[in-house]
């Protein structure tokens, strides 16, 4: 059986998760990671993707828009500013999201601001019904 660690994804107004996972792949500005249990410490800035944690319970994939992962070998934990879990999203909400994004986009001062968000736009249009 893997090792596990402590998987904790927080926003400014809760713990969003909180367990015992086998795996997670992050989607970092540098690239997408997947940690394990004893995996090396490392922070990193978030990009809009998909993160997923698998557990004993199974996989969950969770929509980051922005935010850090602060690994260490026993625990990661996720601070979003704006995170969904894919399974419980309606099509309003994704319709929602994408307007921001889209607004975003509209008032980037530079090539990185736009890239993320045309990059937040990309990833939620491809969730779902295209609702923009």
């Amino acid at each position: 059986m893997a090792g596990t660690f402590k998987f904790e994804m927080v926003s400014p107004e809760r713990v969003l998760l909180s367990i015992d996972a086998e795996q997670a792949m992050v989607p970092g500005v540098e690239g997408d990671f997947t940690v394990f249990a004893g995996h090396a410490p490392l922070i990193s800035a978030l990009r809009p993707g998909l993160l997923e944690v698998t557990s004993a319970a199974g996989k969950r994939q969770i929509f980051v828009k922005s935010g850090f992962a602060d690994v260490n070998a026993g625990t990661v934990t996720v601070l979003a500013e704006t995170a969904f879990d894919v399974a419980d999203v309606s099509s309003s909400q994704i319709a929602e999201e994408i307007a921001g994004a889209e607004a975003d986009l509209d008032a980037a001062k530079d090539d990185d601001e736009r890239t993320l968000a045309q990059t937040a736009i990309d990833r939620l249009r491809a969730l779902g019904p295209k609702a923009a």
